[in-house]
Formats: C-alpha cells, sequence, structure tokens
C-alpha cells in the first residue's frame, strides 16, 4: 500500500533537523557523494557519468524524508543499473511509473552535465519503464 503524498510537499523540502533519521541519511549521502567526485574521472571507454544526487536531489531528499522516518533492520543501497531508474527519478531502484504514481514523490529534476543523446533525463515526465 503507497503512502499518499502529504498535502504541504513544501514541508518535505526543508532539511530539517540533522539529528532525526533522515536528516543524518542525507547528509551520509552528501558525505560519500563528495568522496566519489573527489576520485579521479573514468577513462575510456566511458564516456558519460551520471550523478542523479546531484540533478535528482529534490526528490530524492523527498523520497527518504517520507519513507526513512523510522530505524530499519535493512538497508538497501544502490541504482537502478538501467537509464529509466534512478537516473530519471533520483529514488534507488526507482523506476519512473513507480516512483511518481505508487510512492508519490515528486520534485524537479534538472539535466546532468554531459547528458548521453541517447539517454535523456526527462525525471519523472519520462514515460518509459525500466526493465532491468
Amino acid at each position: 500500500e503507497p503512502v499518499p503524498a502529504d498535502e504541504d510537499e513544501d514541508d518535505e523540502d526543508k532539511e530539517g533537523d540533522e539529528g532525526d533519521l533522515a536528516g543524518r541519511f542525507l547528509r551520509l549521502e552528501q558525505e560519500q557523494d563528495a568522496e566519489l567526485r573527489a576520485l579521479p574521472p573514468f577513462g575510456a571507454p566511458v564516456t558519460h557519468v551520471y550523478r542523479p544526487l546531484q540533478y535528482a536531489w529534490r526528490p530524492h531528499r523527498r523520497f527518504v524524508r517520507r519513507y526513512l522516518r523510522t530505524p530499519k533492520r535493512v538497508l538497501f543501497l544502490g541504482m537502478n543499473p538501467g537509464p529509466f531508474g534512478m537516473a530519471q527519478t533520483g529514488v534507488p531502484f526507482g523506476e519512473v511509473w513507480h516512483v511518481r504514481e505508487w510512492l508519490r514523490v515528486t520534485g524537479a529534476v534538472t539535466k546532468p552535465p554531459g547528458e548521453h543523446p541517447k539517454r535523456p533525463v526527462l525525471g519523472l515526465s519520462c514515460r518509459r519503464a525500466e526493465v532491468s
């Protein structure tokens, strides 16, 4: 059963108390993201690298704040490996339709720098489905 969208979406955008569970998790993610960005760039044959925690931070943050409210016994970390999952939504393992319609996550997604012309980021308006 999906959790209904909060009536005031702007409340989810506020960072809130960094001492709360979601705030601590988001801060750890930002620290890890900074460490990854500090690594040397990929060489050939890699030509494009998408970093959804940068360009899809708003829906990602809303997802974390909505669904990480209490401690969990298991934590899954990862990114849906296809171009129509987290690369579009910022939500780990997040196929676009399910993120938008079932989880009711919203938020603007900007274009990543160096976007591949055959893998455009359309955010939550993307109509393609992730098959992986």
